[in-house]
């Protein structure tokens, strides 16, 4: 299994992330991975991003609500 992570702007356009992933093993590491991130890619211009495994879209969250939790 690999978990990839799509970066987007506020109306679904792909854009480059300022912190560029890795393809991840696992759901947790990917998630972890973003919880340390979210702020740098946000501030780099990514409003949303989607988790996709093995190509399958999984979940897809808004960057600027992760601060607020």
């Amino acid at each position: 299994m690999v978990w990839v992570w799509r970066f987007e702007k506020a109306n679904g356009s792909e854009t480059s992330p300022a912190v560029e992933p890795e393809d991840f093993t696992t759901r947790g590491d990917a998630e972890a991975w973003i919880g340390e991130v979210w702020k740098e890619l946000l501030d780099g211009g990514a409003e949303q991003a989607t988790l996709s495994e093995d190509g399958t879209e999984v979940y897809r969250m808004s960057l600027s609500a992760a601060g607020e939790a």
